[in-house]
C-alpha cells in the first residue's frame, strides 16, 4: 500500500536535510524506533509496536537508496521481520523537502509499504491513520531535536607510531591493496517505548464504525495475537 504524509518542520531546509542524513540523530525522532548499529551504508535496529497488552518487535535494516541534495530528496529502503516470526514489513520511503521560508520546511513523505502478519490485520484505513499520527509526532520530535545544538566536537583520533625506515614486505603490500571491510559501529541508544497502535487508531475507528464494532475489532485482534 502507498501512504502519503505531509508535515511542516519549524527549521531551515539545511537543518532538516542535515538531520535526515544523520541516522543517529533522526532515528530517535520516529516513535518506537531504536538504531542499534551501523555498518557502512546499512543501518540496523528495531521498531516496537503493541496492540493493548501485546507487544511486537520488528528487527531489520535500512539503507539510503538516494541522497540528492540538489533536489532535496532522500530515498530509504527498509526491511524488517517480527522477532517472533509472526510477519514482516518492507518499505520504500521517499522524503521530498521544500523550503516554505527561511525557518520552515515542508516534508512530503511517500511510503510504499508491504506488511504481513498480525499488524496487517488492522487494514489500510487504520494503518493510514496511524501513519499520519506517527508522522505528526515525528515532526514534533524533529523540531525539538533541531532546537538542541548538536555536539560537533569529537575526540582526537588515536595515533599510531610508524617506523618509516622499516622495509616493506609483500604481506604489507597485499594488506594495503585490500580494502578493509566496513567496521560495525554499535549505537548506544535508549530503549524505545512501543507504539500503541490501538491508542493511535482507536479514535478514527470509533468515528467510522462506532464503539460496539470497535470493541469487537479489538477483541478479534487480541484473539488472533494470543493464538500466535
Amino acid at each position: 500500500m502507498e501512504l502519503n504524509n505531509d508535515i511542516e518542520v519549524n527549521a531551515s531546509i539545511d537543518e532538516v536535510w542535515a538531520a535526515f542524513n544523520d541516522p543517529e540523530r533522526i532515528a530517535p525522532c520516529l516513535p518506537g524506533a531504536q538504531l542499534q548499529e551501523i555498518e557502512g551504508e546499512e543501518m540496523r535496529g528495531v521498531v516496537k509496536v503493541k496492540v493493548g497488552p501485546i507487544t511486537a518487535q520488528y528487527k531489520g535494516a535500512a539503507t539510503f537508496q538516494e541522497r540528492d541534495k540538489d533536489n532535496w530528496k532522500v530515498v530509504i529502503k527498509g526491511d524488517g521481520r517480527d522477532t517472533r516470526g509472526a510477519g514482516n514489513a518492507s518499505a520504500l520511503i521517499t522524503a521530498q523537502l521544500v523550503p516554505l521560508s527561511e525557518a520552515v520546511t515542508s516534508v512530503s513523505v511517500t511510503t510504499d509499504l508491504t506488511i504481513t502478519g498480525k499488524v496487517a490485520q488492522f487494514g489500510r484505513g487504520a494503518i493510514a491513520d496511524v501513519s499520519t499520527k506517527l508522522m505528526g509526532q515525528f515532526a514534533k520530535n524533529l523540531e525539538e531535536l533541531l532546537e538542541t545544538p548538536s555536539d560537533a566536537s569529537s575526540a582526537p583520533a588515536d595515533t599510531v607510531d610508524v617506523d618509516l625506515t622499516a622495509p616493506e614486505t609483500p604481506a604489507a603490500d597485499a594488506a594495503a591493496a585490500t580494502p578493509a571491510a566496513p567496521a560495525i559501529r554499535k549505537i548506544d541508544s535508549p530503549e524505545p517505548e512501543a507504539v500503541d497502535l490501538f491508542e493511535m487508531a482507536g479514535t478514527p475507528l470509533l468515528k467510522r464504525i462506532g464503539l460496539p464494532l470497535a470493541a469487537v475489532f479489538v477483541l478479534l485482534v487480541l484473539r488472533r495475537l494470543l493464538r500466535g
